[in-house]
């Protein structure tokens, strides 16, 4: 199994393979981190890992999102296990996922604006807060297509699930009406990668955090699929019977952060 030692971002969020991160950087951790991959060559990938907390909330004023236009001022200097605990590896989950920085830009009150994409999964096998931020050591985590069930093989059974679970988004996005924001593209453009599609539809939903990593940490695509259509399944019935409540309201509530 390949290890690797990454610097490691927390966050209360779950970083899919394939799906874009904007952050805001203000906190000095995680400012000495960008500083680091920033001398990175730039034909070189600035990987670093995005793990979710698992407890609590970040202390960090870190956050998702584009940077805003009014200036703010540093923070106090955090260590880098400050808010995570005595042994920040039982604080997160212990799957996360490795982004690659395609965009890392310095603003003039010293923060960083930052625009990664999320590569391939991986586990954390320990924390080390010896250094300026947090980094873990990790191994990568292979995405299998799950086993056969009957004469299908296992491609053939992600697929036919995959068909299944846009089918059953296509409707829950219909009872999520206004919520552009989280929707797919529809017809040509939809990918045919059962494992694609898998990540695609875990980061669109409306889930809260724990489901989501659920859904990263599934052992296989057909796994993650199943859940997803039972999840799909449930959340567009309990979408229906609250008529009362207008669709897009359901994507600001504070329960389900994306």
């Amino acid at each position: 199994m390949t290890t690797a030692r990454l610097p490691l971002f927390p966050l209360n969020a779950v970083l899919f393979p394939g799906l874009v991160l904007p952050l805001n950087v203000f906190e000095e951790r995680y400012r000495a981190m960008m500083r680091e991959l920033l001398e990175i060559d730039e034909d070189e990938p600035r990987r670093f890992v995005v793990v979710a907390i698992r407890d609590g909330r970040e202390t960090a004023p870190t956050a998702t999102g584009m940077p805003d236009t009014l200036a703010v001022a540093p923070p106090a200097e955090r260590a880098p296990a400050d808010g995570f605990g005595p042994d920040p590896l039982q604080t997160f989950h212990r799957v996360g996922c490795v982004a690659e920085a395609a965009k890392i830009r310095e603003r003039a009150d010293g923060s960083y604006e930052v625009l990664a994409t999320g590569t391939t999964r991986v586990r954390l096998l320990s924390v080390d807060a010896s250094g300026p931020f947090l980094t873990a050591e990790v191994e990568e985590l292979p995405e299998d297509p799950g086993a056969a069930v009957g004469e299908d093989s296992p491609t053939d059974e992600a697929g036919a699930l995959a068909e299944g679970v846009l089918r059953a988004f296509r409707s829950y996005q219909k009872r999520l009406a206004g919520a552009s924001e989280r929707s797919l593209t529809t017809g040509a453009d939809l990918p045919d990668d059962p494992s694609v599609v898998s990540y695609l539809v875990a980061a669109a939903a409306v889930l809260d955090i724990p489901s989501k990593q659920r859904l990263l940490q599934a052992p296989d695509t057909a796994t993650r699929l199943r859940e997803e259509l039972a999840l799909l399944r449930k959340e567009t019935a309990v979408i229906r019977h609250l008529p009362s409540l207008p669709a897009i309201d359901l994507t600001r509530d504070p329960t389900y952060p994306n």
